[in-house]
């Protein structure tokens, strides 16, 4: 392990300050960069443990759900205010150990999960640029489907960022140049010639807090995956419907697993809303799909699984 130094940010206005200098890296829970840091696939220079800052709370007003990007999975899943979509996706995110050190913002800026990404004797452009992607040749059979290029082909892990996506959240971002607002499909990157760069955040911003608007309906979070325990999602999708009169008023879908980000299934909420079936909304989430060799199984699998997630929430159509 290479040296380091070590500072804990006394205030959020000292984590901005720290956090910007070349090679730095924020440290809360720890469950994702530790991990990374011991495989020997990340190295930062400066660490800045920002685990006391106030950026906790978990509040709601006028419908209005605050989740601070340091409360733990564990809390916001315990909050009676979060809406249950989110505590669903959390539940099957992971181990309960795990959701009682991860906080909501490092969930949310994982890096991927791409087995070339932590292997780093492997060709990967995310963790060395230019040194090309082994999976487009290689193992690809957790690959995504959209949203890729031939920079990059891994997926995004976070089950919490899908539910969000599907709610319309946004991240409230601070940094040097004060504050501003992203929505989930704003804040990640698709991979580019860049895939190196995972989110739309520069050196020294910290996500403050994640603010979720007020959705009246049912929803449900359907994983699937490889094994019942603690597992990343081969395809995951967070529906949500809210039904007037016998009608759908109002359709949100969000996939993981088939994409570097979040993946909305627009066309298939708004078929919904216009009368469409179930299966004509699994239909449409699959358009545009790109396969690799060993990946091409999850189309059907996530036709199946909106309509599955769809009939769960809204009964046969």
């Amino acid at each position: 392990m290479s040296d380091f130094q070590y500072a804990r940010a006394g205030d959020v206005a000292e984590a901005l300050r720290l956090g910007a200098a070349p090679g730095a890296a924020f440290l809360a829970g720890g469950t994702d960069l530790l991990q990374l840091w011991k495989a020997g696939v990340q190295s930062p220079g400066q660490v800045i443990d920002i685990s006391r800052l106030p950026l906790k709370d978990i509040t709601a007003a006028d419908g209005v759900l605050t989740l601070g990007a340091l409360a733990r999975l564990a809390e916001v899943a315990a909050h009676p205010a979060v809406h249950p979509l989110i505590v669903e996706a959390i539940a099957a995110s992971a181990s309960g150990q795990i959701r009682n050190m991860a906080t909501v913002g490092g969930n949310l800026l994982q890096r991927t999960r791409c087995v070339y990404f932590r292997s780093h004797d492997l060709a990967c452009n995310k963790r060395s640029p230019g040194s090309g992607c082994g999976a487009l040749a290689g193992e690809n059979r957790q690959a995504a489907l959209f949203g890729t290029s031939q920079a990059c082909v891994a997926t995004h892990p976070s089950d919490l960022a899908v539910a969000l996506a599907a709610l319309d959240a946004e991240v409230e971002i601070i940094g040097p140049g004060g504050t501003r607002r992203l929505g989930l499909d704003e804040l990640y990157r698709l991979p580019g010639d860049t895939p190196e760069q995972d989110a739309n955040l520069a050196p020294g911003e910290l996500i403050a807090s994640v603010i979720v608007p007020a959705f009246a309906g049912r929803s449900t979070y359907l994983k699937v995956r490889d094994r019942a325990s603690f597992e990343f999602a081969v395809v995951s999708v967070a529906a949500a419907l809210r039904v007037e009169d016998g009608r759908i008023v109002q359709a949100r879908l969000a996939a993981g697993g088939v994409a570097p980000r979040p993946w909305r299934l627009r066309a298939a909420e708004a078929a919904l809303t216009n009368g469409a079936s179930f299966a004509e909304a699994g239909a449409l989430a699959i358009e545009g799909a790109q396969p690799l060799a060993d990946n091409g199984f999850k189309i059907e699998l996530l036709r199946r699984a909106v309509v599955r997630a769809l009939e769960t929430v809204g009964g046969a159509a």
